[in-house]
């Protein structure tokens, strides 16, 4: 009996240790595991800290930042960062690489703060500004560069006129397009208000609401190149004219005119071209001047511009407005029958409903004139000018 006792202590004992082994290990492993745990939260914590919390979670104070059509996960994060709204750069591209979200970031404007965390201004990024992507703009024709430019900043499209204007003002970045690139070339692109005037073709467009001035305006030259045909080219050279002396042509058509009118107003334009005579077109004098004016004073009439056409004889020295097909088509098809019959003056009748009176000599423009003078200057003064 005491042989068995000592036997079932024996035994008792060596399970007790080889338990004990086991729960130590086990212990040992639980407590080396919470500390690694802990070690990684903490050290986890102080990265989110530095690189993934907001900025300044104090600061509510919006931001506006846009992200352009085409743009790189890099060239946004480093404006992100530019801009104060996260910490690193780099570990944002990582991060949003990481998580499958860098090719899914959408163009726009958007308003962030800097007590906005990483991940919040990754989300807003992915799921955009909530405005339209594209939107639509027509371009009326007659309109000028600065019409135009006045246009797209009204509907939100643009922010400021004057980047717009100075790319519409040189035209070097656009010398890729052949006439763009001949007007520079040319002796007439000395004088010019705008190099690109006449050329920012009239339509309607969908554009991406992140689109700047230089993709605006090589969508609308892409449409010049478009809707200018072969045809049309060779149609000029039969006239002796080049492209740009078309499109000047049609835009002095396009604002004196209504399309109805517009071969008969080429027709009595090329018969003063034959004639060496000059154009005196009001329309090229307000472009320089400015002036809204129905009835011209004999000031404004001389002003001293190379787009004067009452001083210069031929066309001005470039378009006064973007003219529509229709008016280049003019231009290059005059109204044969009023061609045959010189046609040299014409002068408007109706003020309101823009019909004009033409003539041959000038004793019959100048009776016209003096008929037609009292409802140009009553229409001046209903007008406040």
């Amino acid at each position: 009996m005491e042989l068995d006792r000592l036997k079932n202590r024996r035994y008792g004992f060596f399970w007790y240790s080889a338990l004990w082994k086991v729960l130590r290990t086990v212990l040992i492993l639980a407590c080396a595991g919470t500390l690694v745990c802990g070690l990684i939260y903490t050290g986890w914590q102080k990265f989110d800290q530095a690189f993934f919390a907001p900025v300044d979670p104090a600061d509510t104070a919006e931001i506006a930042f846009k992200v352009k059509s085409g743009s790189s996960l890099s060239t946004v994060s480093r404006e992100l960062e530019s801009s104060g709204l996260i910490a690193n750069s780099t570990v944002f591209k990582y991060m949003a690489d990481f998580s499958g979200m860098g090719q899914r970031i959408q163009s726009g404007s958007y308003s962030f703060t800097k007590a906005m965390s990483a991940q919040e201004i990754l989300d807003q990024l992915i799921s955009g500004d909530g405005r339209p992507n594209t939107m639509r703009i027509t371009i009326i024709p007659g309109w000028t560069v600065e019409d135009v430019a006045n246009y797209l900043v009204k509907i939100g499209l643009l922010e400021r006129e004057d980047t717009f204007l100075g790319l519409c003002k040189t035209g070097e970045s656009y010398r890729g397009y052949e006439f763009i690139d001949e007007v520079l070339a040319s002796s007439r692109a000395s004088g010019r208000i705008y190099a690109l005037e006449g050329y920012l073709s009239p339509n309607t467009y969908e554009v991406y609401t992140s689109s700047d001035e230089d993709a605006i305006i090589k969508k609308l030259l892409n449409q010049t190149d478009a809707v200018y045909l072969s045809n049309y080219a060779e149609r000029a050279d039969a006239l002796g004219l080049t492209m740009d002396e078309v499109f000047t042509l049609a835009s002095m058509i396009e604002t004196e005119a209504k399309t109805g009118d517009f071969a008969r107003v080429s027709a009595v334009f090329h018969n003063r071209l034959s004639a060496n005579m000059t154009r005196g077109s009001d329309a090229t004098v307000k472009y320089v001047s400015g002036s809204r004016k129905m009835s011209l004073s004999e000031t404004d009439l001389t002003v001293s511009s190379p787009y004067n056409t009452y001083l210069v004889r031929g066309l001005p020295v470039g378009p006064i407005c973007n003219p529509s097909m229709d008016a280049v088509i003019a231009a290059l098809y005059p109204d044969e029958q009023y061609v045959a019959q010189k046609y040299m003056y014409f002068c408007s009748k109706d003020p309101d409903s823009g019909e004009l009176y033409f003539s041959r000599t000038l004793e019959e423009h100048n009776a016209a004139v003096a008929t037609y003078r009292p409802l140009w200057e009553e229409y001046d003064r209903s007008r406040g000018l």
